[in-house]
């Protein structure tokens, strides 16, 4: 019910912004995961990529509902030398960021600004590859982030982290693996409306 929810707000936000857009941004983007462990074992991040777009509206203060496909990875290890089970698993889904900004320097309409920007994601899961079953995976996984964005001419480059409030698994009495948190780096165009 709560994904439901969820996809229609993001979605009646979409048509909303689109009408009053201001700026398009289709991009792509490399993804760092971290694994916060918190049951036996090691998790380790490994890199990954994104791509999609967000629309911007608003001038020095924005709103940016977004969607990009993404995939992320992680290597998990247990500390059981009895019956050792390493495996890596990559996670590929939509991530849907909705984002309010504010244009710390210039404005949209600026041929250089500065930006800093916050807001809640979803990552709704559509496959993971080695090692774990869909069905026992969160989906959708919420977050929390905070970035900040450069704008030049017709281009774009935007960081932000991600912290996680949704555990990896749904069943934490068989292994806990943690959260993942994660880096991204977009890079796109800007095209106003």
């Amino acid at each position: 019910m709560m994904k439901r929810i969820f996809i229609c707000l993001t979605l009646l936000v979409g048509v909303i912004g689109f009408s009053k857009a201001q700026t398009i941004k289709p991009a792509i983007g490399v993804n760092f995961t971290d694994v916060v462990n918190n049951g036996d074992g090691s998790a380790s991040g490994r890199a990954g990529w994104q791509f999609g777009g967000s629309i911007a509206f608003g001038d020095k203060i924005y709103f940016e509902p977004g969607v990009f496909y993404q995939t992320k990875s992680a290597d998990f290890r247990t500390t059981d030398d009895i019956a050792p089970d390493d495996f890596e698993a990559v996670f590929k889904g939509f991530r849907v960021p909705v984002a309010i900004g504010w244009n710390i320097l210039g404005n949209a309409e600026s041929t250089v600004s500065l930006r800093a920007f916050g807001g809640a994601s979803g990552f709704f899961l559509t496959s993971v590859d080695d090692g774990l079953d869909k069905d026992d995976i969160n989906s959708p996984a919420w977050g929390v982030f905070a970035g900040a964005g450069l704008d030049f001419w017709i281009l774009f480059l935007d960081a932000s982290y991600e912290w996680s409030v949704t555990d990896i698994q749904k069943d934490l009495s068989a292994i806990d693996l943690g959260r993942t948190n994660g880096f991204f780096v977009n890079a796109g165009l800007r095209i106003d409306l």
